[in-house]
């Protein structure tokens, strides 16, 4: 009697969590689709020798660390909606966070590049950051490389503090992460590993702000110097103009995001038992920046709707 009644409890739990793990599916197969769209010619030339753009490589690294940030963000959770969170062992859980931690760590550098890159491009022939725009962009291509190695040892504390939904191990402090755990320790180690992840995260947020205000003056510069001429003609907007309102948008949709996932953070650290469906509308916010970032890219981007996607020229 007892057995059958849990049987039909699940049952009961699985259809009303049908929806939502409908929708995570969506967003998964969505965000992937887009994000594959234009990885997959950025890493040809890997294999056929051609020399990328300092932008294009940083798209690359950006693009794939997009598809990370889905994969072990979404699936998971498509997994505990659909019942099947028995899957989810110690192994898988630490896997997946760590996973997810490194490819959003890389995907904020990878904007924050992206948005100083641009910054440096539009800057005035005159200005001082020209000057520095072959060393930059350089270095920017080779860091973008570095930061993958710099976010593995960075959040390689997250795979230790991360258990299973049936570890049975009683912690002073457990989250709960919807599919997983992870458990606080009070130590100084665990406050210093705290400081330089957040410490790391303000100062690529704080060049992202820098860089769109940058990039928003000399904009509106530009058009206040030539305002009499475009009186007289009408002219089509200039790529720089148009690659720097896809970076700004860009920008606004990553913040966006990511104040998304601080709130979480900070819902979970804060209650014992937070709710599900909670934690589920904050995910899929969290994740709507890596899902929605190529087709930003696609749309205001002309090179990258032809080279990229031929049968929609």
């Amino acid at each position: 009697m007892m057995l059958n009644l849990s049987v039909s409890d699940d049952k009961k739990i699985m259809v009303e969590n049908l929806p939502m793990g409908i929708l995570f599916f969506s967003q998964t197969a969505v965000g992937i689709l887009g994000n594959w769209s234009i990885l997959l010619p950025y890493v040809m030339p890997i294999f056929t020798g051609k020399n990328l753009m300092p932008k294009d490589q940083i798209l690359r690294h950006l693009t794939l660390a997009n598809s990370l940030v889905i994969m072990s963000r979404v699936i998971p959770h498509i997994l505990a909606q659909l019942g099947l969170r028995n899957l989810l062992d110690d192994t898988l859980c630490k896997i997946t966070l760590y996973s997810n931690r490194v490819s959003r760590g890389i995907s904020l550098h990878c904007t924050c590049l992206l948005s100083c890159f641009q910054a440096i491009t539009i800057s005035p022939s005159n200005s001082r950051y020209m000057k520095l725009k072959h060393s930059v962009s350089k270095y920017m291509v080779q860091s973008c490389s570095l930061s993958w190695l710099v976010h593995l040892l960075l959040n390689s504390k997250a795979a230790i503090d991360v258990i299973g939904p049936h570890n049975n191990n009683n912690f002073t402090k457990k989250i709960k992460l919807g599919y997983c755990s992870a458990f606080l320790f009070g130590n100084t180690a665990t406050v210093l590993h705290l400081l330089l992840l957040c410490s790391t995260d303000g100062l690529c947020l704080g060049l992202m702000v820098w860089a769109s205000v940058f990039m928003v003056s000399t904009l509106y510069r530009h058009k206040s110097q030539l305002q009499y001429i475009h009186a007289q003609h009408s002219f089509r907007v200039s790529p720089e103009d148009r690659a720097t309102k896809t970076i700004l948008i860009l920008v606004c949709t990553f913040v966006f995001s990511y104040s998304m996932s601080f709130i979480l953070v900070i819902y979970t650290i804060l209650f014992d038992n937070p709710k599900l469906w909670i934690i589920n509308i904050f995910t899929f916010l969290d994740t709507c920046f890596p899902t929605f970032c190529p087709f930003i890219l696609i749309s205001n981007n002309k090179s990258i709707l032809k080279n990229h996607i031929p049968c929609c020229r």
